[in-house]
């Protein structure tokens, strides 16, 4: 029997005494009967609303699974019905299959690469001007597959299969209307687009970079360069000039597109200047419509003067394996990975969309993103080949009105990065908004966290998250969810379907924990750097799995594979560390301290006393807001965490309390920059247990 719910401990969870009087004995009612999963979905379903404060829907989900197996990862917080798993597109491959579970499928399609991705190219209806002889050809190596071998299309023909009247883009502006554009009028802005190139001069295969934020032009403006048969270079709009000079000179791109200038938290932040002291090509260069028209550089154009009056292109046909994007990896050191996605890339987006995150037709997809990261290609792709409406939030998504947005635009799949979630969850921004018409979430870019996940999922009243951890040189994901399983937060369920993956020890042997290898071939998976050898990248001196000769594709995650067959992620192969002969990831630690009371988030690192010897454990951490927890306390209270979740050994020799973690454009913490400042600050003197206060430089 489950325990039952005091008034105290509701009024507690910030309840007024009247309502929690009134609803104690429904909660404790339904903590008696019936499994512990039945008693949360009834909770969920019928009487736990958003309105009620997260602190309760904390308690009652902790009551709720006090007895549970802890060593099967945290407990699910959303379990699909029958009616729900009918309705999805993995359902109905079940039914034309013949298999009887996931766990099936998901077999079927890692055994059966090449009629899986046949059934992925018929079902999204790819199209093609010359159609494929053969789905995979492997006679260059499983590092170098061909698919689709000898056909010829263009990628761009599959993103306008909805009708011309559906909308393709909902978007709003900070304080203005939410608008609408259509397929049709998509689809004859990126033909104007595409005519602009060939009459400015540019010729397929050209380089064209991005320098923008994500509006519905640069959607356009994506897809017209690629419909070309040019190749986009894209750039985030929040890097430097040298930032963006690197990513010129790497591309050899011959043309940016571009904006004055962006708004950004209320402030007009310049970028057409970034551009220009970039020494980049020729820019067109569209106006933000917040400051007065400024000066060009000569050649330069405006937006107005580049757009051809030609609404008509025939795109271009192209081999599979073209270019047709050029993205950066995020590195932290050194000049970033180049990663050309091919014409088939999009289909590894379409169908992670199609699949994992169940995007029908009509479905409308946000996802704060930018063109400069993967995530930015693929909300276009797997939401147009998806034939479903991309919603784009012209501001910032930490505040309010990003919500009131997702609320007014009737978004079904809202995507996120963890940290997005923690500054909702402080703020308190989101409560009392109307998510009821998202079906999914989906989380990626980072290791999250339970308790934010289980925040997340109780504003629009207990929907799933789709955990999504892949990479640019994938194009999607390689180990996510469903909604077909039952989700746990912080918790994957499944190696993307269409490949398979091998969790393996420092000595190359199946484990539970360490460092997760993916089983080639897949579309999606790259076969080239621009900058890089891609064979020492990804297939130096490869592990082989056992009576197995095909050569295991390096990530470099770490990970745990749990009882129940999920997954965890473990941070970074590049952020382990070696505590007392034990090693253990920057993630593993983190995930304890997190959940301690007065902090926001830390970054958990390996330092070396000045006088050298073995690593020891230094920890960076941000607290909430409002907290005043003495800082000798909380230094107690975080070594006690380590000693009771993970291991006693794990000492803390050093916590700095600072204003905020460093993180990379893409938001991942930037652990080499704190190991850097550390040994800036260390004194000359090592001392156990040392606490310092440092400020944001």
């Amino acid at each position: 029997m489950t325990a039952q719910l005091s008034l105290e401990q509701v009024v507690a969870c910030g309840v007024e005494k009247s309502i929690a009087i009134e609803i104690l004995p429904t909660f404790n009612q339904c903590l008696a009967d019936g499994s512990p999963s039945n008693n949360w979905q009834h909770l969920t379903q019928t009487i736990l609303t958003p309105d009620l404060p997260f602190a309760l829907h904390e308690l009652l989900y902790k009551t709720v699974f006090s007895n549970w197996d802890a060593s099967q990862g945290v407990p699910p917080a959303w379990f699909p019905t029958e009616a729900q798993i009918q309705a999805t597109h993995i359902a109905a491959l079940l039914h034309e299959l013949g298999l009887q579970s996931y766990t099936e499928f998901h077999a079927w399609t890692a055994r059966h690469r090449a009629q899986f991705w046949e059934l992925m190219v018929q079902r999204l209806g790819i199209r093609f001007r010359q159609p494929y002889r053969a789905v995979l050809d492997l006679a260059n190596g499983i590092e170098s597959p061909q698919w689709l071998l000898d056909a010829q299309f263009n990628i761009v023909e599959s993103c306008f299969q909805a009708p011309a009247e559906a909308p393709a883009i909902v978007f709003q502006a900070e304080g203005e209307s939410l608008l609408t554009l259509t397929y049709g009028e998509l689809r004859t802005l990126t033909d104007r687009v595409a005519n602009g190139l060939i009459e400015l001069g540019f010729c397929p295969g050209d380089a064209i970079a991005i320098d923008l934020p994500m509006t519905a032009e640069s959607v356009a403006l994506y897809l017209g360069i690629v419909e070309a048969g040019c190749t986009v270079v894209s750039i985030a709009d929040s890097f430097a000039a040298d930032a963006i000079a690197t990513r010129l000179r790497i591309s050899a791109a011959k043309g940016i597109f571009t904006q004055d200038t962006i708004l950004r938290a209320g402030k007009e932040l310049p970028l057409y200047a970034k551009v220009i002291e970039a020494n980049a090509p020729q820019a067109i260069v569209l106006s933000s419509g917040v400051s007065s028209s400024i000066p060009l550089r000569a050649g330069d154009l405006a937006w107005e003067a580049f757009l051809s009056d030609r609404d008509r292109f025939d795109a271009i046909p192209a081999q599979p394996d073209d270019r047709t994007n050029i993205l950066f990896s995020s590195g932290t050191t050194g000049e970033p990975k180049a990663i050309p996605w091919t014409q088939t890339t999009p289909i590894k987006c379409a169908a992670d969309g199609f699949l994992h995150h169940d995007i029908h037709p009509g479905d409308r997809v946000a996802w704060p993103t930018n063109l400069g990261w993967m995530m930015g290609p693929w909300l276009i792709y797997a939401s147009l080949i998806d034939r479903a409406t991309i919603a784009l939030y012209y501001g910032a998504p930490t505040g309010r009105a990003f919500g009131q947005f997702v609320q007014d635009a009737g978004v079904s799949m809202l995507g996120v990065v963890p940290s997005l979630v923690k500054s909702w969850k402080t703020s308190g921004c989101m409560q009392g908004l109307d998510w009821s018409a998202i079906k999914v979430f989906s989380s990626t870019g980072e290791c999250s966290n339970p308790q934010e996940m289980l925040f997340l999922m109780s504003l629009a009243g207990y929907r799933p998250i789709v955990e999504y951890c892949g990479g640019t040189e994938i194009g999607g994901g390689y180990l996510t969810g469903t909604l077909v399983q039952p989700c746990a937060p912080s918790t994957f369920t499944t190696p993307a379907l269409g490949l398979d993956i091998a969790v393996l020890n420092e000595a190359g042997q199946p484990a539970t924990a360490g460092e997760a290898y993916i089983v080639p071939p897949s579309i999606g998976l790259s076969t080239e750097l621009l900058n890089r050898n891609h064979h020492q990248v990804y297939f130096d001196r490869p592990p082989h799995l056992p009576n197995s000769t095909i050569p295991l594709r390096r990530h470099g995650d770490r990970v745990e594979r749990l009882p129940n067959g999920y997954y965890r992620a473990l941070g970074r192969v590049d952020d382990t560390m070696n505590l007392g002969g034990i090693k253990v990831s920057s993630a593993e630690i983190e995930r304890v301290l997190n959940a301690e009371a007065g902090i926001c988030e830390t970054a958990a690192i390996a330092v070396s006393p000045p006088e050298g010897g073995p690593s020891q454990l230094a920890i960076y951490a941000v607290l909430e807001p409002d907290s005043d927890r003495d800082r000798d306390d909380l230094a107690a209270a975080l070594q006690s965490a380590i000693r009771q979740h993970l291991n006693p050994m794990f000492k803390i020799r050093d916590l700095r309390i600072v204003d905020e973690l460093p993180r990379t454009a893409s938001n991942k913490v930037m652990r080499r920059v704190l190991r850097d400042r550390f040994r800036c600050l260390q004194a000359d003197r090592f001392e156990p247990a040392r606490i310092a206060i440092e400020t944001r430089t």
